[in-house]
């Protein structure tokens, strides 16, 4: 660790307290994605935290979803060099989680709802910048925060407003949680395509007329079996049926089932060909129906030589503070999918490490938060 370095960590130890109380405020704040007001609340409270650092606030409102925050400091910069900083402030768990399991702190590990996941990076973004803020270490370019409030269900009001950020940027930091058990920083990301699929048959009683039924429950099995029969490791193409619902009683041929399909590809090619394929998918059995709808949802992050070198200076960075920093892809997508897919230099998992996202169990290291949040403050500072 150099002596830079030492300051730097130094800095943010001594705002440990304060990082902990807010993270748990945040933690303590239902934010599931279906519910706009609790959502838009939770970013008032981050847009009062960046007001107080100096920033110029701004809250987009979206139909379905809650108020995304857009703060910026710095904003008479030269944007074309500005830095973008994404999170997202919604979580999957209902309302009323927070009251179940509300956040606990045993030694470094800390839980709670959205913990992981990603609420830990939205402090460490803030704290960041105010440990810049306050050491006159600000860069003149403009740093852009940018927290939506709908990543959990596929950003739809917020991704226009991400590509236009980022598009204008020249590069994007993501605080999505890192990979475990390691903490690697994420350089690629699979794409993502969400279908459903619903088969038609004909309705009849399964004992007096079996015979002419046509039952959509048996075409959705072998619509299944093919979709799954797609999946290949080694193009790291993934397909999962993961809901079906059809049918109104055991003894009536069913005459309407739906499935909701998920796709996971690494390349845009890959991406393109698997849509036609499931956009195109033909009834197995004779009088049958098949409709399909929707697409890719989140194109690959792919790992290219700016990130690359983009991860080669975190690398340093984190020498620097004594910290190994690795790198790894995921099969999870996130915001930095559409960024990176611009071909704006995107480094993504720079939030906590811990583990357990989206599960009852996930958890952060507070003393690993308190590292990575020197490690941005100096990316912010240097990239």
């Amino acid at each position: 660790m150099t002596d830079a370095g030492h300051c730097r960590l130094k800095q943010v130890v001594r705002r440990r307290e304060k990082m902990l109380d807010f993270l748990r405020t945040l933690v303590n704040t239902d934010s599931p994605s279906t519910e706009p007001e609790l959502t838009s609340k939770i970013s008032r409270m981050v847009g009062d935290k960046c007001r107080q650092l100096g920033a110029c606030v701004k809250y987009i409102k979206a139909e379905g979803a809650g108020d995304h925050l857009k703060a910026v400091w710095n904003p008479g910069g030269d944007f074309d060099e500005r830095l973008l900083l994404l999170c997202h402030l919604d979580t999957v768990w209902p309302e009323g989680e927070t009251d179940k399991r509300p956040f606990e702190l045993d030694g470094d590990r800390a839980t709670g709802p959205g913990i992981f996941d990603m609420k830990a990076g939205v402090v460490q973004a803030l704290f960041a910048v105010e440990v810049l803020s306050e050491s006159g270490q600000m860069p003149d370019r403009p740093v852009v925060l940018f927290c939506n409030t709908d990543e959990e269900i596929g950003s739809d009001t917020s991704r226009d407003i991400i590509e236009n950020l980022a598009q204008q940027s020249a590069c994007t930091l993501v605080l999505e949680p890192s990979i475990p058990p390691d903490g690697a920083l994420k350089t690629a990301r699979k794409g993502v395509g969400r279908f459903t699929v619903t088969t038609y048959g004909t309705a009849a009683h399964s004992g007096a007329d079996h015979r002419q039924g046509i039952s959509a429950i048996e075409e959705m099995a072998r619509q299944v079996q093919y979709l799954h029969s797609l999946t290949d490791y080694d193009r790291g193409t993934t397909v999962n049926v993961g809901v079906i619902e059809g049918g109104s009683r055991s003894n009536v041929v069913a005459e309407q089932c739906t499935a909701e399909v998920d796709l996971r590809v690494t390349t845009p090619e890959e991406g393109k060909q698997m849509e036609k394929v499931i956009m195109g998918l033909k009834p197995k059995l004779s009088g049958a129906r098949v409709k399909v709808t929707g697409g890719l949802n989140r194109p690959p992050m792919q790992r290219t030589e700016q990130i690359a070198q983009m991860f080669e200076k975190a690398r340093q960075i984190g020498e620097e503070l004594g910290l190994k920093i690795v790198e790894d892809s995921t099969g999870g997508a996130s915001d930095g999918n559409f960024t990176a897919a611009l071909g704006v230099p995107t480094i993504d998992g720079l939030g906590a490490v811990g583990a357990g996202g989206h599960a009852r169990d996930e958890w952060i290291s507070i003393k690993k938060m308190i590292q990575r949040t020197a490690l941005l403050a100096e990316l912010i500072r240097k990239l």
